[in-house]
């Protein structure tokens, strides 16, 4: 695309669709490298934005604009000699409330926001585990923001809540964790069980199985025995299912996956992943895995982590991978859920603030049997604010109007309208 198809394509950007114009120099490169990958007609980029913009749209997996990190707070937590996981805990609050005391930050984060145009994301606010007391760290973070903002941001309780968030021009945020709680104390299976309930009533309301690594529900999809889902793990699912909670495989295993869907009597997901079948990685799901899945009414996420798609490692390889899910399990059972974030842009400058640390080993959790040294140039058209992009996109794959919405957020919805409980009526 040269200059003057993309200033077309910028104004075509403005007249169909406002709200999303890139309101800085980074949301606005990101969005050029995708307009220019895709080379859409002025038709196509229209219809598209449009299209997002009268729609809902539900990540099934994400992450709220991230703030930068206060350096010079962190440097002084440092020099007086915080330890690694004190400074870690510090880092993490900071990149996930300070965009609310802020100014700057906390209007960056909004114009991120409403950029993307996406009315709900699934947060993810618990950190990798089952530790109740780790999940509850970052599960407090996003509470605490969640009531400071509730002129901007609506908490999901129920499908409602989006709907209202919709109307009223806000973004929604439901919360998940990359974990399922546990007391850890393995005295009886309902004792081991019952923080399920009390997250819930914190307002998680979507948990991991596993992360990564095996743990007593099932292994997870880094571990190469693949041994499945336990039998205590069964018993989660059923408490899930019960309780509310959307079962996520995302992380789990092939055979846990399998075995997880079929032993869920509610509609559960693989909120980001990939298809396996296009790019052998160990996070995607393979096609046994994606049907049974979509047998329980469920859907996968495609994410848009180029490791993780392969191919051309770009918004293009994407949009294969939905394209893979809808011609072989159908339109019902695909949703996008990019498992990236928008970061502020002063990060980088406050991170060149804070003294090397030297890490010694990796964290449990997130063991990785390969990591990512580098993202490919393809990234950037993927980048999270480019979410009107991906709906262009699927205009330009030959999707109708209504298709296009169930990949957006219907198929998230009808999950949640079969897991969640309703909310009583009061006269």
């Amino acid at each position: 695309m040269n200059r003057r198809e993309f200033v077309a394509s910028g104004a075509a950007l403005s007249q169909a669709a406002g709200r999303f114009e890139p309101p800085n120099e980074a949301i606005a490169k990101a969005r050029a490298a995708a307009l220019a990958l895709l080379k859409p007609t002025a038709s196509q980029l229209q219809r598209g934005l449009e299209l997002h913009a009268a729609s809902v749209i539900i990540e099934p997996y994400g992450f709220a604009p991230r703030a930068a990190w206060d350096g010079d707070a962190v440097k002084r937590a440092y020099e007086a000699g915080a330890s690694g996981n004190d400074l870690e805990n510090l880092m993490d609050e900071m990149e996930n409330t300070r965009f609310v005391p802020d100014d700057k930050e906390r209007e960056e984060f909004v114009a991120a926001w409403r950029s993307s145009g996406v009315t709900c994301i699934f947060q993810n606010a618990g950190q990798e585990g089952q530790a109740p007391l780790k999940l509850l760290r970052r599960l407090g973070y996003f509470t605490y923001a969640l009531d400071m903002m509730r002129d901007f941001i609506v908490r999901v309780v129920d499908v409602e809540d989006i709907l209202l968030a919709k109307r009223s021009n806000r973004a929604a945020m439901a919360l998940s964790t990359n974990g399922v709680p546990l007391e850890q104390r393995w005295e009886t299976v309902p004792s081991e069980m019952d923080l399920i309930r009390t997250f819930f009533h914190l307002g998680v309301r979507m948990m991991h199985l596993t992360y990564n690594r095996r743990n007593m529900i099932g292994d997870g999809c880094a571990e190469p025995s693949d041994a499945g889902l336990s039998d205590f793990g069964r018993s989660v699912v059923a408490e899930m299912n019960r309780t509310g909670i959307i079962v996520d495989v995302a992380h789990s295993g092939q055979r846990t996956s399998f075995e997880a869907a079929q032993a869920s009597s509610k509609p559960m997901v693989a909120s980001h992943t990939s298809c396996y079948a296009l790019h052998n990685h160990y996070r995607a799901k393979s096609d046994r895995v994606i049907k049974a899945i979509a047998d329980t009414g469920g859907f996968v996420g495609i994410c848009a982590v180029a490791d993780f798609i392969g191919r051309s490692h770009d918004l293009t390889s994407m949009l294969d991978h939905i394209d893979y899910v809808v011609q072989k399990f159908g339109v019902n059972h695909v949703a996008i859920a990019t498992d990236y974030s928008y970061r502020s842009q002063s990060a980088g400058r406050e991170h060149r603030k804070i003294p090397a640390r030297r890490r010694l080993y990796a964290g449990w959790e997130a063991f990785w049997p390969t990591r990512i040294a580098s993202y490919p140039a393809g990234q950037e058209t993927m980048a999270w604010t480019n979410w009107p992009i991906f709906t262009v996109g699927l205009v330009q794959r030959g999707y109708s109007d209504a298709d296009i919405q169930k990949i957006l957020g219907g198929n998230a919805l009808r999950v949640m309208k079969a897991v969640f409980p309703p909310r009583p009526h009061i006269p």
